[in-house]
């Protein structure tokens, strides 16, 4: 049963890659969305480079955000 085990662990773990992959695009989409109206309240027009850049760093550094350990910030583990 252990080779079972292993391509059971396989698929699991494709199918999350897969879902996350699937998150990390939607959250993109959202960021730039969330950049674009915020550029049109302040009156400013950006080009589409400079929103997909901004949004690219915005998701960039949630994704690093939440993989960061908070013991790690606190001091404690």
């Amino acid at each position: 049963m252990g080779v079972l085990d292993s391509f059971g662990a396989l698929a699991a773990s494709i199918v999350a890659a897969i879902v996350m992959l699937g998150f990390a695009i939607l959250s993109f989409f959202v960021t730039v969305f969330i950049v674009s109206a915020g550029a049109s309240f302040g009156g400013i027009s950006p080009s589409g480079d400079f929103v997909v850049l901004s949004a690219a760093v915005l998701a960039a550094a949630a994704i690093v955000a939440g993989a960061t350990p908070l013991g790690a910030i606190t001091g404690t583990e």
